[in-house]
């Protein structure tokens, strides 16, 4: 049974099949897409690229974590945001019902 169900946003664009019609994508790859656009709408993901002081990204990177935390279909304490390499970044987390995801930005 699919809980959430959403239209897979793909390159900042719907993602459409050979009839041109959108593609879904349901629970574990919804939530992660979720919570990929949060991340980019709240405005913190470029606040820290753009800072260059090592505390001031640590401070960023823990306020993304929380707002991460703040969805209620994640288990607590399970988001984690760490730098694969400067402006990339690999965001990790439980879901309550679907096991783990992983979404880079």
């Amino acid at each position: 049974m699919t809980l959430y169900i959403d239209l897979l946003i793909s390159g900042n664009d719907l993602a459409l099949d050979p009839s041109r019609q959108p593609l879904l994508v349901d629970d574990r790859a919804s939530i992660a897409q979720d919570i990929a656009h949060m991340i980019r709408e709240s405005g913190l993901l470029v606040t820290l690229v753009a800072e260059r002081d090592r505390f001031r990204q640590r401070d960023c990177i823990q306020q993304l974590e929380l707002l991460v935390e703040a969805d209620e279909r994640l288990v607590p304490g399970t988001a984690k945001i760490i730098e694969q390499k400067p402006g990339l970044y690999l965001v990790t987390a439980h879901t309550v019902e679907f096991g783990a995801f992983e979404v880079t930005l």
